[in-house]
């Protein structure tokens, strides 16, 4: 991967975020990076080789829109971190299967063996029924009742 294929991506990823309000994804997937290369060495390697022969070049040659792409990555590391299914969850609150990558949809991985959801992708704006689902699955918050 060269230094202005890298610089190229970037850029386009930036002007995505500008035009669309989205949320930069970088961040949390830096935090599944960490915790994949803890518990899955091989699967971090296979996650680096991705970013540095897929997604990068895609994202710098325009062959998807850069958040697609990006959001793709995202699913990437999640199967690794825990084999599942991901699932799109629309401003309701309903579930529905991942079929690509959706503006206002939250996008989480659900593990085969239960636990917390890996989230994939956010909407620029959750509305209070995704932010209810992300406190749940995600954070594990859940109310005591009174």
């Amino acid at each position: 991967m060269s230094d202005d294929l890298a610089r190229a991506a970037d850029e386009t990823l930036e002007k995505a975020l500008a035009e669309t309000g989205a949320r930069d994804p970088r961040e949390f997937y830096r935090e599944r990076l960490r915790d994949l290369k803890k518990e899955n060495p091989e699967g971090y390697d296979r996650a680096v080789a991705y970013y540095r022969d897929t997604l990068i070049p895609t994202v710098a040659e325009a062959r998807l829109p850069a958040l697609d792409a990006w959001t793709e990555y995202g699913r990437t590391l999640a199967e690794a971190l825990a084999p599942g299914t991901t699932v799109a969850i629309d401003t309701s609150g309903r579930s529905h299967p991942y079929e690509g990558p959706e503006p206002s949809r939250l996008v989480l991985h659900l593990p085969e063996q239960g636990g917390r959801a890996i989230l994939v992708a956010l909407p620029a704006e959750l509305s209070g029924a995704q932010r209810s689902t992300y406190d749940v699955l995600v954070s594990g918050k859940q109310r005591r009742k009174a």
